[in-house]
């Protein structure tokens, strides 16, 4: 086999260690470290020497423990067997992290329990390659930043979900009002994960909880939002909003009359029954005065009266629909 007289490495931004494979060096082969690169030297599953940036000329001097190890004279050009492993150590702040499937979490303010996803991204970079090396990448011919996103989706994901589920608790925040609270609860969580990352030689360089949302489909979500939407119609209606439903409710039952074949009937009906409600007002306000002028009591039920069969009700001669709940009268 040939002697390596050059070695280095230039790959893709996302790959964290490579390691040239244990080919024949010699003292006087060049090693060129770029930028942001550490070059570790390994016999026997050992850590020996490291280099830096640069470009360099396999000396006895510039590595003495290998120089130890092989027991090379000095001078001349021995061969000799050693892994060099190249680490990345730039910053990487474009690794993706996500719930994969939606936590359970109890609202605390409208008290339903709803699926909460949450997304993100971090930063890390590679402050110890001896560390790094030996206790992650090991023996893998290649490590990327995938990987190491992979190794701690497990912890993180743990405590992001425990943390999120606490934080909307004990601070009773709305779900559907959250992202107000994202950048205080990054921060929390980049506090919280930076040990996990520090003991395998990486350092968390930031951590961004870019969401925390729940599935728009979800039933529980839609029929949350119906209500919300109702209870915003009710304020901004006010006394007007009964009114309002119980005309929905009239014309959708006169839409139903007579079918698609009725369609024009049954608006001519809704119209009717909108009308025939404001007689019954009308109705009602003339028995309150008689009852006033009685002395306050209100006034007989007059002998022949009809009630709705589906909600009892007093109904006006001659109506079709009850103006409680829209029932038609038999």
């Amino acid at each position: 086999m040939p002697i390596i007289d050059r070695v280095k490495y230039d790959g893709p931004g996302n790959v964290m260690v490579w390691r040239f494979p244990p080919d024949d060096l010699s003292w006087g082969t060049q090693v060129i470290v770029n930028q942001a690169q550490e070059a570790l030297f390994f016999k026997g599953g050992q850590v020996l020497d490291v280099l830096g940036p640069g470009t360099h000329t396999l000396r006895t001097a510039n590595l003495p423990l290998l120089r130890g190890l092989i027991a090379a004279p000095f001078g001349g050009e021995t061969p000799f067997a050693a892994e060099i492993y190249y680490v990345n150590k730039a910053v990487n702040l474009d690794v993706k992290w996500g719930t994969n499937n939606p936590i359970p979490v109890q609202d605390p303010k409208f008290g339903v329990f709803l699926p909460v996803r949450a997304f993100g991204q971090f930063g890390i970079q590679v402050v110890d390659s001896r560390v790094f090396v030996t206790q992650l990448s090991a023996t893998a011919k290649e490590f990327t930043s995938e990987q190491l996103a992979n190794y701690f989706r497990g912890v993180l994901l743990t405590k992001a979900k425990d943390y999120i589920a606490e934080t909307i608790i004990k601070k009773k925040i709305n779900l559907l009002e959250i992202s107000a609270y994202l950048e205080d609860m990054s921060g929390a969580l980049q506090e919280k994960l930076s040990g996990d990352f520090s003991q395998y030689g990486v350092k968390l360089v930031n951590f961004y909880l870019n969401s925390v949302d729940v599935p728009e489909d979800d039933d529980t979500v839609v029929r949350l939002k119906k209500a919300l939407a109702d209870k915003a119609e009710l304020e901004i209606l006010g006394d007007k909003y009964q009114q309002k439903r119980t005309l929905d409710v009239m014309e959708k039952a006169a839409a139903n009359e007579g079918g698609a074949a009725g369609m024009g009937m049954g608006a001519g009906m809704g119209l009717g029954a909108g009308m025939g409600m404001g007689q019954m007002m009308a109705g009602a306000m003339g028995q309150m005065n008689q009852a006033s002028n009685a002395g306050g009591m209100p006034a007989a039920t007059p002998a022949g009266a009809k009630f709705c069969s589906s909600c009892g009700k007093g109904l006006t001669a001659g109506v079709k629909f009850c103006a409680e709940c829209g029932s038609k009268v038999g």
